[in-house]
């Protein structure tokens, strides 16, 4: 009932957190809503399309009807279970760029710029390079969370590097490392066939420990007195307990429920909580605001050959290919199947990439239905840094209820222009020569979509999250009045509480988000723990010569 310190979210940094702190002998609980991660389809990465959809391990969280995307309503996939979104995620690994980081400093987020976050990646990182030689002044090779890379093996994936290339753009080796911009393998959190979650990497090593306990339970508020976080009220079937921290509470509970959390305690905008009937603790209005998300369009095309994944979409191979998975943990089973990537500038100029590709040969939906009958293959793009900004705000002041989620996107002409680039630089780069042998007709858009209207109207009905909300719990100095949490995760205006999870961001990081929700948890213990941050790196990393300007 009592511990040094109580975290809320068996998520990526809530995990990276529990371990580091008990590592430190420091008595950890962890409170958890969710259940356990065992099982086949969370632990098989080719079947990362399921749990996302099942109720067992995900929130069911939906966006409100979005005014710029004919009023859908866009899924907002939460991980429930340990692990949180890491063991529903696509198990892409991406750190973002290292200018997204300096970007943060400049934004008030003092001590988080590139060179005083990379040596929180090096320390969480057990890379595996695929035998191409590590780099030790930009990977870690020692670290919890084994980073890995498919095989590619399909001579797709090898396509879209060479078309890349061929359109003009640069190659990498490595998107972490020195150098993110250009085409090559991508990287997942996969070792020896399975998904390897926080939870794999972090909380089941912490629990091991006598001073780590993980409770299941429904936070609902965070218990204040004398402007002070003492502990977390959660309900356990049809009672009602309260864990204390002697020394601090962390919410690690992602950017949806975090700030839920908090404006249920009374800390967010006064206004909003007094329409609740909360007492207002906190009259922070950053809470809930700064919402910010990718969207992504599946450009998809009908392949000429017979060598995609859709040769095994059919009952009989997908149960030989999860019998080999169950066996050996080899095989078609043991990858996400996202293994070739690119991160490009959409035109000269432009500091560092605004475009993200997520290449897989095959189309196909995240919600395991394809997209048209036979072989085909499709990227993922979309701009990384839109402007757009939304919110998450209280339904009601009742805790199991979910709260508004109200994204925004597209509502700037920034984000118009932008996809546009995005659709027209992806038809450019599938119309070089490596794809000649592959191409047949664009499934879509489709080819007759030309115009920007005819553009605008297959974004507005197609577009889809790529599931990386954020910033919603925003990091600054002290003194800014829009800040949720300090640079060293304190929410301001309260004593010994902390935010911890992608909701901090100030703003978007260059691709996939688990990567740095883990970083945030490796820092923010350092944080907790009154330690010195560790050293800062002097690596420098690669600039397009075009943009000679960029200072540190």
């Amino acid at each position: 009932m009592e511990a040094d310190f109580v975290i809320v979210g068996a998520g990526s940094a809530g995990c990276a957190m529990a371990y580091r702190l008990s590592e430190a002998g420091s008595s950890v609980l962890v409170i958890e809503h969710g259940g356990s991660d065992i099982g086949p389809f969370i632990q098989m990465p080719a079947a990362l399309s399921y749990p996302m959809n099942m109720s067992r391990y995900d929130w069911g969280f939906n966006s409100e009807p979005e005014p710029h995307l004919n009023n859908r309503r866009l899924v907002v996939p939460r991980g429930k279970v340990i692990g949180g979104s890491s063991s529903i995620n696509g198990m892409v690994y991406v750190r973002g760029h290292a200018m997204d980081f300096d970007t943060w400093a400049e934004m008030g987020a003092d001590g988080w710029a590139y060179t005083n976050v990379l040596p929180y990646y090096k320390r969480m990182e057990h890379w595996h390079d695929g035998g191409h030689g590590g780099d030790s002044e930009w990977r870690g090779i020692d670290g919890p969370l084994h980073v890995s890379r498919g095989p590619r093996r399909n001579p797709l994936y090898h396509a879209f590097v060479e078309a890349g290339k061929q359109a003009g753009y640069e190659t990498t080796g490595d998107y972490n490392g020195e150098k993110q911009e250009g085409f090559g393998p991508m990287e997942q959190t996969v070792w020896r066939g399975r998904r390897w979650s926080a939870a794999n990497a972090y909380l089941r090593p912490a629990l091991k420990r006598p001073n780590c306990d993980l409770v299941n339970g429904l936070a609902q508020r965070v218990v204040i007195e004398e402007g002070r976080a003492v502990g977390v009220e959660i309900k356990r079937g049809n009672s009602t307990q309260v864990f204390r921290a002697r020394r601090e509470v962390v919410l690690a509970a992602s950017s949806i429920n975090s700030p839920k959390l908090l404006m249920l305690s009374g800390i967010g905008p006064a206004a909003h909580l007094a329409e609740h009937g909360l007492e207002v603790v906190a009259d922070r209005p950053g809470v809930g605001a700064n919402l910010q998300d990718h969207l992504e369009i599946y450009f998809q095309i009908a392949s000429l050959k017979p060598i995609t994944l859709y040769r095994y979409w059919n009952l009989i191979s997908k149960a030989v290919i999860g019998a080999q998975w169950l066996f050996t943990k080899t095989g078609l089973g043991a990858s996400n199947q996202f293994e070739s990537a690119a991160f490009i500038r959409s035109r000269a100029g432009i500091p560092y990439p605004d475009i993200q590709y997520h290449f897989l040969p095959m189309a196909v939906r995240y919600d395991g239905q394809a997209a048209a009958e036979g072989h085909g293959f499709q990227a993922h793009t979309g701009p990384m840094r839109s402007p757009s900004r939304g919110a998450v705000t209280l339904r009601s002041a009742d805790p199991a209820e979910a709260p508004v989620i109200r994204f925004n996107y597209m509502s700037t002409e920034q984000d118009w222009d932008e996809f546009r680039t995005c659709l027209r630089l992806t038809r450019e780069i599938f119309g070089q020569e490596a794809f000649k042998p592959f191409v047949g007709k664009e499934i879509q858009p489709g080819a007759d979509l030309q115009s920007d209207d005819e553009l605008d109207g297959f974004i507005r009905e197609h577009a889809e999250s790529a599931y990386h909300p954020c910033g919603t719990c925003r990091m600054g100095r002290a003194d800014d009045p829009n800040a949720v949490v300090d640079p060293e995760a304190r929410v301001i205006g309260v004593d010994g509480l902390r935010v911890a999870d992608s909701s901090i961001f100030p703003q978007i990081t260059n691709g996939n988000l688990n990567a740095p929700s883990i970083m945030v948890g490796e820092k923010v213990s350092d944080h907790l723990l009154g330690r010195g941050m560790l050293p800062r790196s002097n690596a420098q990393p690669w600039v397009h010569p075009d943009w000679e300007t960029w200072q540190r």
